[in-house]
């Protein structure tokens, strides 16, 4: 409820609050919250309906089209001020404009606040007055722009209408799947302000400070793993920046050490990711280096499907992708790893991958998902040079030291030794043998070969670059 700007300025006014939630996923198009994402508005919904009739008040539910059903909320109520923290999704903004611009011309205060970024999208320009397509003196503009203000403390009650309009249970929602694919995040995850802010107070307290050194372990907790919580605004970034600050206070650090964090950088790519959406409102779905629709991507649903069940035959990329299922989440460079895998040496389109995350991250974010896949493929700003290809089996001997990682979401090669775990099929007979393993059989054999799979991608990549014709990829190589 904490750095809530709407709620603050609701409360100020003096007048009962009606906390309103419009349920209308058909006005996101493309983009409707996928399975995961429902799963943890429905759980944040109810905690939140929670500590709202705590503090005196409740939450209303109401289902769209929400233009409609706000105008009813209003002449049910007489209500004549409307606040929300603004979102920056394409379709969002133009129906929230609309929205706003009636509410207006009808003689209603309306008024629509930041609660989710350190800066809006359009406050940081490069000396041309344009967006920003590099990171770096992207980040540099925002640390020269004056401190992000202290969070607001949400009060213990809430001024509550009279009568209580009427709206919907959660549960009519439908939000929570039909069958239990959903075990696994029970015990992963506490959705609510209250497990966001646990989350916080616990990572600054300890594992902030070796970020920098643990964040690309997938074997340790090195991570904040707030943003699920980013993303459905039960925490805010200002939150974050504050509470990095009192830490690095107590610890007697100097403000350009803490400022210059690795930990707030990270925040920062993700405000990144929204200046580049708002900007750019079509990368999405298409590329922003125009030059990648010629790309000759491979349209292999088998290809798709294999990567997506976590049953490629490369373990971290397997390890990752049954994360992602289990528990609706992957640890970041991980992520970076399966989508390099999928894009450049499967050459399946980013959009496909792009998709799939959305469906099963329960951190699906469009910004920060459009940002990260077209990063990989190496089409988007700040893009990452094409010629960069993870490779998975060093990237897992670097930052899965001692197999971990694969021995928790491969477990049927828990029992071979390093250096096999990360390279199953370069394994003498007598080590898989001992092992208990037969590729093929327990564990598949790889997809394609790291090796030639990337010569293939990198050559169609030159190719496209310098404007040669580019011609259809090949099938995959099985590489035995």
């Amino acid at each position: 409820m904490d750095d809530n700007p709407a709620v603050e300025a609701a409360c100020a006014t003096g007048q009962p609050v009606i906390f309103l939630f419009i349920w209308a996923p058909e006005e996101e198009g493309e983009w409707s919250p996928g399975g995961a994402t429902r799963w943890w508005l429905h759980h944040s919904l109810s905690r939140l309906a929670e500590t709202l009739e705590a503090r005196g008040n409740r939450l209303l539910i109401r289902r769209g089209p929400s233009a409609a059903t706000l105008d009813g909320v209003i002449a049910e109520t007489g209500a004549s001020v409307v606040f929300w923290n603004r979102r920056y999704e394409p379709l969002a903004v133009a129906r929230d404009a609309g929205i706003k611009s009636g509410l207006r011309q009808r003689g209603l205060r309306v008024e629509s606040f930041n609660a989710g970024l350190l800066r809006e999208p359009w406050e940081v320009a490069t000396k041309t007055g344009g967006p920003y397509q590099v990171f770096t003196p992207y980040w540099r503009a925002c640390m020269g722009m004056s401190e992000p203000s202290r969070p607001w403390v949400a009060p213990t009650r809430f001024a509550a209408p009279h009568p209580w309009p009427i709206g919907v249970e959660i549960g009519s929602l439908g939000l929570l799947p039909r069958i239990g694919w959903d075990e696994g995040f029970r015990g992963e995850w506490t959705p609510g302000s209250d497990g966001a802010v646990g989350l916080l107070s616990t990572f600054v307290a300890g594992p902030w400070r070796d970020y920098k050194t643990n964040r690309d372990r997938p074997d340790l907790l090195g991570t904040s793993r707030l943003s699920p919580h980013l993303h459905f605004g039960e925490i805010g970034p200002r939150q974050i920046w504050w509470a990095v600050k009192e830490r690095a206070g107590q610890l007697g650090l100097a403000e350009a050490e803490w400022r210059s964090s690795t930990y707030l950088t990270e925040v920062g790519w993700r405000e990144f990711a929204y200046h580049l959406m708002f900007h750019f409102p079509r990368t999405p779905t298409e590329p922003l280096r125009d030059e990648f629709s010629r790309f000759p991507w491979r349209e292999e649903t088998e290809l798709l499907k294999r990567w997506s069940e976590g049953r490629t035959g490369v373990p971290l990329v397997d390890a990752g992708m049954r994360q992602l299922w289990r528990t609706g989440w992957m640890h970041n460079r991980v992520r970076m790893v399966v989508a390099s895998y999928l894009v450049k040496n499967l050459m399946v389109p980013w959009q496909s991958g792009a998709r799939w995350f959305w469906d099963t991250l329960v951190d699906a974010d469009l910004a920060s998902n459009t940002l990260g896949w077209q990063w990989t493929a190496g089409c988007g700003a700040d893009a990452a040079p094409y010629f960069r290809v993870f490779n998975p089996v060093s990237q897992g001997e670097k930052f899965d030291p001692n197999g971990e990682y694969v021995r928790r979401w491969v477990p049927e090669l828990g029992r071979l030794e390093l250096p096999w775990i990360h390279r199953p099929w370069e394994a003498p007979s007598e080590v898989l043998r001992g092992a208990g393993v037969s590729l093929g059989r327990d564990y598949p054999e790889p997809l394609v070969s790291l090796v030639i799979s990337r010569e293939r991608t990198l050559e169609a990549y030159a190719r496209m670059r310098a404007g040669r014709p580019v011609e259809g990829a090949e099938k995959p190589v099985i590489d035995g």
